[in-house]
């Protein structure tokens, strides 16, 4: 027979029981049995029922307990170190690996990577100590060698750095010139910078560490290019007069100096021949005057005749012969005053007096001088 059959075709007939089943008693049997699976009487139509819901309870703090312990289960990484706290103050720290800790609320755990390099780019704008506007592009490069001093010491260390990294910057670009800072001076800057952001951090107990500072970019803003560029011209027209001014003085002062040398020596030996000519003056005299002491006439002859000779011989003479007269002796009066003017004037005249005359070279000049000679020895 089919279901729709029994119990006169309707379903929800139970035994000859008419209708659908009563709600309430359906919600009381659940209670009842959610009361007994947690210790509770079941209901006022359950008063048979045995109280099992301990051992229910028992298994659900089990439960919780394992739960809880396994959520203290950590993993650090090999460029990590954690650091336990407890109670929010430090506690331990633990190397790479599998680690335990007593979970929330008791103690947590944060893990500090500290081989990883972070980097802060800044673009700063300052004044160089020659008063000149330059624009400084900097990165700086760092990683977290201390965890705990990262995470205890400072609230925000990488805020600090910022900031740190900007005043270094321009303490040390301030005491630079423009000069220096956009050309060779870019290492020695990265390097003054770095130290000094190191020893304030370090003051500061960061915990940072500082691998390095590059200049990517050092260079005057573009508003003052045009103005920029006209004092390099005017400084590089400065460096190269003063080198030419150098090279100038580099070879007219040794010449100066030789010719200081030269004269210093040409008046020693001046010196030197003046006084070797009046010693053999003074000795000629003194032995002269030993000469003279014996025979006066003889000797007082002797340089009457030596002194014209001297005279005469320095100047032109005409030697006239003619019948029936002696040697007549011409003296050109004008040629003696224009070779006295010369002299005075250091200058080595030539004395003219006619056709095939010389300096003092002439035949007839020769001539005289013979005769001269013969006259003295007559006079003698």
């Amino acid at each position: 027979m089919a279901w729709n059959e029994k119990n006169g075709g309707n379903p929800w007939n139970d035994g000859g029981q008419q209708g659908p089943p009563d709600l309430d008693k359906v919600v009381r049997d659940l209670q009842r049995k959610l009361g007994g699976l947690f210790g509770g009487r079941g209901g006022s139509g359950s008063s048979h029922a045995k109280p099992s819901g301990g051992a229910g309870l028992g298994v659900i703090i089990a439960i919780v307990v394992v739960l809880w312990s396994l959520s203290g289960i950590y993993k650090v990484d090999d460029a990590e170190r954690g650091v336990v706290m407890q109670f929010g103050r430090y506690h331990s720290t633990t190397m790479p690996g599998l680690h335990w800790h007593i979970p929330f609320p008791i103690q947590q755990v944060d893990t500090v990577n500290v081989a990883a390099v972070d980097s802060y780019k800044h673009q700063t704008r300052m004044l160089t100590s020659d008063e000149n506007l330059v624009v400084v592009d900097t990165v700086v490069q760092f990683r977290r060698g201390d965890p705990i001093a990262f995470l205890f010491n400072i609230r925000d260390p990488e805020s600090t750095l910022a900031e740190v990294a900007e005043s270094a910057i321009r303490e040390i670009v301030g005491s630079a010139t423009l000069d220096f800072v956009v050309t060779e001076g870019r290492t020695e800057i990265a390097e003054r910078t770095k130290a000094l952001i190191q020893a304030t951090l370090d003051d500061y107990g960061s915990g940072l560490e500082v691998t390095s500072v590059n200049l990517l970019d050092a260079n005057f803003p573009p508003q003052v290019q045009a103005s920029v560029e006209d004092a390099i011209k005017a400084r590089e027209d400065k460096e190269r007069l003063g080198l030419e001014a150098q090279s100038y003085a580099n070879d007219i002062v040794p010449r100066a100096r030789g010719n200081a040398a030269r004269q210093v020596l040409d008046a020693e030996a001046y010196s030197a021949r003046v006084v070797a000519d009046a010693r053999g003056e003074t000795a000629r005299f003194e032995a002269l005057l030993d000469e003279y002491s014996k025979a006066p006439e003889v000797t007082r002859e002797r340089l009457y005749l030596e002194t014209i000779e001297s005279v005469f011989g320095a100047t032109n003479k005409v030697m006239l012969d003619a019948d029936g007269s002696g040697n007549l002796l011409y003296l050109p009066m004008d040629q003696l005053m224009k070779r006295q003017n010369k002299i005075v004037m250091r200058e080595a005249p030539t004395l003219d007096t006619g056709p095939g005359s010389g300096g003092g070279g002439s035949d007839a000049q020769r001539q005289r001088s013979g005769e001269d000679a013969r006259s003295r020895g007559d006079r003698r």
